[in-house]
């Protein structure tokens, strides 16, 4: 039997599971080909976009607003995610540390409604 030392054991699991999902993987993406018909056409190969005939070029310009509210809806959906740890451990904060966290996150969401008045007040969020 081969003997493994400490650190590479401990790696085992994870490696056994990399590839696992990998081969999972390999495995899923390669069967419609081994076990489906091929018969290729002109409609098969054709676009599709909802079911109707594509209307225009793939290569269409999207406006930038589209993704300046892409963008805000990314940073402002992150800056609401560092709120949950804090809020799940706010007891905890509150003991440990006194009033300090409770200031802490009022100032976070204070910096995050100036940003929010600024993007309304600059039109950020208008769909028109």
């Amino acid at each position: 039997m081969l003997l493994l030392n400490s650190s590479v054991a401990n790696y085992l699991p994870i490696i056994f599971m990399l590839l696992a999902a990998g081969g999972t993987g390999w495995l899923l993406a390669n069967l419609s080909r081994w076990m489906g018909p091929l018969r290729p056409n002109n409609k098969k190969g054709g676009a599709y976009e909802s079911g109707m005939d594509p209307v225009g070029s793939a290569r269409e310009r999207f406006s930038v607003k589209f993704y300046l509210v892409a963008m805000l809806f990314i940073l402002f959906d992150i800056e609401v995610v560092f709120m949950y740890p804090w809020a799940v451990q706010y007891k905890q904060l509150l003991t440990t540390y006194g009033i300090f966290p409770f200031i802490e996150m009022m100032v976070f969401v204070l910096i995050l409604f100036v940003g929010y008045i600024y993007v309304f007040k600059k039109g950020g969020l208008n769909w028109g």
